[in-house]
């Protein structure tokens, strides 16, 4: 097979969709939009394939499932992802119908962008952007002529197909959370997910070909090396069988880093920002839905961990919500190859 004719690549991943949740698309499509019928069989049909890009077919008003031929820095590639595009047809003859489906899709960014934190966002607005972090779409790129992707690359010459069905499978809960109008659960929920301490660190190792500023400047790259060095710093502490990362909230997402305590479990949320302040109210959120949501396990102490130094501010803030609402939230400044406070 030609794996540089897209149209070939269509067929492929439309024969082999059935035995991935994305098979499903047109069904789920059919039943989103209460319609009398189910419009398609496949995820791309000979209508929305063409030479050099492919949407999903009934996707041209829609966050569409997309795949397309790039050439970056002179190496031919395949994307596969989501995408939105601004630019206007017969079709479309207005992109008012996705402005407020881009809402929905940045509500979606604002509480589980860490679920694509292996992907990439990028653009087309005269020409391409830069490769991004998964995120909230700004509204300056929210105009005519202009195309928002989120997703992967990968050689044309070596196309693993199941890697981007598995991918258009983990994008489902994001389509059809976007596509209902924020009505369908924004997270999945498997009941291989459920919560279950497992010991042990399952952080993707940082690139060692990373840059200085890439380290410092990349928030994923950043992530993982603080998780690596907080994980280590608690086995420390409190050995090794206690001690897990990336555990299954429960809720459909994953704690950083959990220990396990005779009084319970103790759930870590680790956030990159310099400030106290920005990294309690991006992590306080995530915390209690962990802890309290319907499904989830409990945790005894709920700790945000960053690598500012808690101030007067903070501090007081902390207090607060201890003593009015009697939550067990506390604050830990991770300083690396340093001991961690029991």
């Amino acid at each position: 097979m030609n794996t540089t004719n897209l149209h070939n690549i269509a067929k492929e991943l439309n024969s082999r969709a059935h035995t991935h949740a994305i098979g499903s698309l047109q069904e789920i499509r059919a039943d989103l939009k209460h319609l009398t019928r189910q419009p398609s069989e496949c995820i791309f049909s000979s209508q929305t394939t063409h030479d050099e890009w492919a949407f999903h077919h009934g996707g041209r008003s829609e966050l569409q499932f997309n795949i397309g031929l790039e050439n970056v820095s002179d190496v031919a590639e395949l994307r596969h992802g989501v995408a939105f595009s601004f630019e206007t047809s017969r079709t479309l003859p207005t992109i008012e119908i996705l402005i407020p489906k881009v809402r929905v899709f940045n509500e979606f960014m604002r509480l589980y962008s860490e679920l694509y934190e292996d992907m990439r966002m990028w653009h087309y607005q005269r020409a391409r952007s830069s490769d991004y972090m998964p995120g909230p779409i700004p509204p300056e790129l929210v105009t005519e002529g202009v195309f928002v992707f989120l997703g992967k690359r990968q050689p044309v010459d070596r196309i693993d197909y199941d890697q981007i069905l598995n991918d258009f499978d983990r994008l489902l809960p994001l389509y059809k959370y976007v596509e209902s109008s924020g009505r369908s659960q924004p997270v999945s929920l498997p009941a291989e997910a459920h919560f279950a301490f497992r010991p042990g660190c399952s952080t993707k190792a940082s690139s060692a070909t990373a840059t200085q500023a890439q380290r410092q400047l990349d928030i994923s790259l950043r992530h993982h090396e603080l998780q690596e060095a907080f994980y280590r710093q608690l086995l420390s502490v409190y050995g090794a069988q206690h001690v897990g990362t990336e555990l299954p909230s429960g809720v459909g997402t994953s704690v950083d880093v959990v220990v396990r305590r005779n009084d319970g479990y103790w759930f870590y949320e680790i956030k990159t920002a310099r400030s106290p302040r920005a990294c309690l109210r991006e992590a306080l959120g995530q915390l209690l839905e962990y802890a309290f949501w319907p499904g989830a396990q409990e945790a005894t102490r709920l700790i945000i961990v960053g690598e500012g130094a808690l101030d007067r501010d903070a501090e007081e803030y902390l207090k607060r919500l201890k003593e009015r609402f009697a939550l067990p939230i506390e604050y830990e400044q991770i300083v690396p190859n340093e001991r961690v406070r029991v």
